[in-house]
């Protein structure tokens, strides 16, 4: 039954795209997650849906930008969403998370007047939302797929740099490191795979993928670079379970792939609760035993 799937171009798309995303959004996701800016994903999902908006509207308003892929401006509103937000950090020194609903707010802002203007929800825009499995065009497919790459390189060259940055920012500055450029080169990579995700899980939930996962992670791995493979892992067996369950089921692949996720997330917590009781009982007898 999963070998008829992939007779399908669009699902083979879909799939491939789905294991890439699976890949970069845990990836940089951990290291969202260590620098305790979690929020800063919705943030930026919301100024995507404004680019995504601004495109439909303008494909209404001059039919022939209708030829033009709405991807492209959300990647652009992404982009610029995440250097304004790291200048507003900047203003904002000892009130940091402040550009976070800043930059949210103004980005649902923009995003609830240009749906307006467009006439309101259409299947365009609710793919966009909440993902689709039909959706994911080969032009989708080859675009989303450079970007991952760029993403992965990117993280792969600067890793030290951005794990010193993640772990101990003071000790970064203070040793010479180029913190303000690092931080917005991260920024603009987080806009760049929040973009890509949205075609397989949608703009709201999005920011879970990079989230969730890393989670699930840090409940069982023993250091920073386990956590990263364990959230790949988990992220693929979320997107992967999800999208061939949002085909066969006919559901919005964005809702399935969170909720495995967050069956992930509880699994790996009760096993890490049963692993703990496990440890303290085999201690006790073995104190028992030798105070025998």
């Amino acid at each position: 039954m999963i070998a008829t799937l992939f007779h399908y171009d669009f699902i083979r798309n879909t799939f491939i795209v789905g294991l890439v995303i699976g890949i970069v959004a845990p990836l940089l996701g951990s290291f969202i997650v260590v620098r305790k800016l979690s929020l800063m994903a919705d943030a930026l999902s919301h100024v995507t849906l404004g680019g995504i908006a601004v495109s439909l509207f303008l494909s209404k308003v001059y039919p022939p930008l209708a030829a033009l892929n709405p991807l492209y401006l959300g990647f652009g509103f992404a982009t610029i969403g995440s250097i304004l937000m790291e200048k507003l950090r900047s203003v904002y020194k000892h009130f940091e998370e402040l550009a976070i609903p800043i930059i949210m707010s103004a980005g649902m802002g923009f995003s609830v007047i240009f749906i307006s203007l467009a006439n309101g929800f259409n299947t365009d825009l609710f793919s966009y939302l909440f993902g689709s499995v039909s959706a994911v065009s080969r032009a989708d497919m080859i675009t989303i797929v450079i970007v991952a790459l760029v993403v992965f390189l990117v993280i792969l060259l600067l890793y030290k740099e951005l794990f010193l940055l993640s772990f101990d920012e003071e000790y970064a500055r203070v040793s010479g490191l180029r913190a303000k450029a690092f931080d917005l080169i991260f920024m603009i990579l987080v806009a760049l795979v929040i973009a890509s995700s949205m075609r397989i899980v949608g703009i709201l939930l999005v920011s879970s993928l990079m989230t969730l996962p890393v989670a699930a992670a840090i409940r069982i791995a023993k250091g920073f670079k386990q956590t990263i493979i364990i959230s790949i892992i988990f992220g693929e067996v979320a997107v992967m379970g999800g999208l061939v369950s949002a085909y066969y089921l006919n559901l919005a692949p964005g809702g399935t792939i969170v909720l495995i996720s967050v069956l992930i997330l509880i699994l790996t917590i009760v096993y890490q609760k049963i692993a703990l009781k496990r440890v303290i009982r085999n201690r006790g007898e073995e104190n028992d035993t030798i105070s025998e």
